[in-house]
């Protein structure tokens, strides 16, 4: 059932209170919880802020310590708190809070670089190929429609974590690791291949690829409930999602959400 379709209390039940909701039902205060769901947000989707600053023609380092001082300002001064119900999506409230930035550069010239102000933890990419440099390419996408590109694949790379350590809980992790590139993929011969590896018919294969995938929409899911401030959005988001995926050349998904 569509959690838009779900009454109320349903909703709450299927999605507990999330990252984002903690962080807008938190406001301007100081709460712990609400400051530790928006560091592991921040951290998350530290590449598509970086990716759409370096995208407005800045060099790669100016790009990061722009990033890490957007994440680092964003927490040490509360800015979440202007977070309000009409931006209920964490993606495009952090979209709108990076455009703003990059506005008002100018009134962080003198900002100390990467994390040096009062917030404890750096942030940093959660993820090792953020940590590699990234070159734009000549292209007629904006830095908005590759911040979007590059959230679905965060969104995408985020659920696949999920959906590995789900496996690896129930002692399956084999099975996933074999299984794993038919979720961007589907031919007879790499079901042969996976059935010869895993000493499965083929048959069998395609029941475990179904369910793997079925798997990775519920991952995915969830993934993004972590992002909406109520659980009635995770809908739209999903469907947004797909529409990025589907016009983007570097984002490839093959399952059942």
């Amino acid at each position: 059932m569509p959690a838009s379709s779900m009454p109320p209390s349903e909703r709450r039940r299927y999605f507990p209170t999330t990252r984002w909701s903690q962080v807008v039902a938190a406001g301007a205060s100081d709460s712990p919880a609400a400051r530790a769901a928006l560091a592991g947000l921040c951290e998350t989707y530290w590449g598509p802020v970086h990716r759409y600053i370096r995208c407005t023609c800045r060099s790669d380092d100016d790009a990061r310590d722009l990033t890490q001082a957007f994440f680092t300002r964003m927490l040490e001064r509360g800015d979440f708190g202007n977070a309000r119900r009409e931006r209920g999506h964490f993606r495009a409230f952090l979209l709108t809070a990076v455009r703003h930035f990059l506005a008002n550069q100018a009134d962080y010239d003198h900002a100390e670089k990467r994390g040096g102000g009062r917030w404890p933890v750096p942030i940093e990419p959660a993820s090792p190929d953020d940590r590699q440099p990234f070159e734009p390419v000549a292209t007629t996408e904006t830095p908005e429609t590759i911040f979007e590109e590059y959230w679905a694949q965060t969104a995408l790379g985020a659920a696949l974590t999920r959906l590995a350590a789900d496996y690896k809980h129930s002692g399956r992790e084999p099975l996933f690791r074999q299984l794993q590139p038919c979720l961007t993929g589907d031919s007879d011969a790499a079901y042969a291949e996976s059935a010869a590896a895993l000493g499965m018919t083929e048959g069998a294969v395609r029941v475990a690829v179904h369910r793997l995938r079925r798997r990775f929409g519920r991952c995915l899911r969830q993934t993004l409930a972590d992002t909406v401030n109520d659980p009635a959005d995770v809908d739209a988001e999903l469907a947004y999602l797909l529409r990025v995926v589907s016009r983007s050349r570097h984002v490839e998904l093959s399952t059942e959400v």
